[in-house]
């Protein structure tokens, strides 16, 4: 099936409006607040008294919670991956895989988009941080896993790990679009991401190559027991 123009692209979904709503629970209330000191200072800024009174609860309630910020980070992260999962992707069933993914990533976007300066600020300070950006970056693979998923592409063993982790460099390039792209129909990032997944897609095809090769070899080559029986076949001649 053809790809669709992107300027002809439905609207775009509002999957962040469930996640923009009132905080119900301490939990919901410390991330909003955390989300809301980050956009305006940088991560190691944002001390956990601060988050607690951000949030109207205790220290004592913010540790019952979370460990460190970046345990809220990884919370954050985890409601996004579970809001893009949720969507009805069910249109989008007979496209190929890279438009399958496109609509994913894109779907990513719009939820993030009520928070997009803390994603911005967080960026900032990876470039900065290279042990914050390695952790970052842990948690980036942890949810493109689940993206690929959600895209229908096998995700799982060494394979779906690095897809996971060439798409979580994909996604990192675009955000740097996204979030200066003041366009309300995000022209230039829909742009930068379909330029980016033309890119992955050929290393994704040169990786299927490459993980075709060792079974090619492993049937060329013969085994140790056969190896052995022939050597012993030419001794005793």
């Amino acid at each position: 099936m053809a790809r669709r123009p992107r300027s002809t692209r439905r609207p775009a979904r509002h999957a962040a409006a469930a996640s923009s709503a009132a905080p119900a629970s301490d939990r919901d209330k410390i991330i909003a607040a955390f989300l809301a000191l980050l956009a305006d200072r940088r991560i190691e800024q944002v001390g956990f008294t601060e988050i607690a009174e951000t949030a109207g609860v205790s220290l004592s309630q913010l540790r019952g919670e979370f460990s460190s910020t970046l345990a809220i980070l990884a919370a954050y992260l985890k409601s996004v991956d579970r809001t893009v999962l949720a969507a009805d992707s069910a249109d989008m069933a007979e496209e190929p895989a890279r438009e399958r993914l496109f609509d994913v990533l894109m779907r990513r976007l719009e939820t993030l988009a009520p928070h997009r300066d803390a994603v911005h600020s967080l960026m900032r300070s990876a470039r900065r941080n290279p042990p914050l950006a390695v952790a970052l970056n842990t948690l980036a693979v942890r949810s493109q896993q689940w993206m690929l998923a959600a895209a229908g592409i096998n995700a799982s063993g060494p394979q779906g790990i690095i897809r996971a982790q060439g798409l979580a460099l994909v996604f990192a390039s675009v955000l740097r679009t996204w979030v200066d792209d003041e366009d309300p129909g995000l022209a230039r990032t829909m742009a930068a991401l379909d330029r980016a997944l033309a890119r992955g897609q050929r290393f994704a095809g040169l990786l299927d190559d490459l993980c075709r090769v060792p079974a090619r070899l492993c049937r060329l080559r013969p085994s140790r027991r056969h190896s052995a029986e022939d050597s012993e076949e030419s001794a005793a001649a």
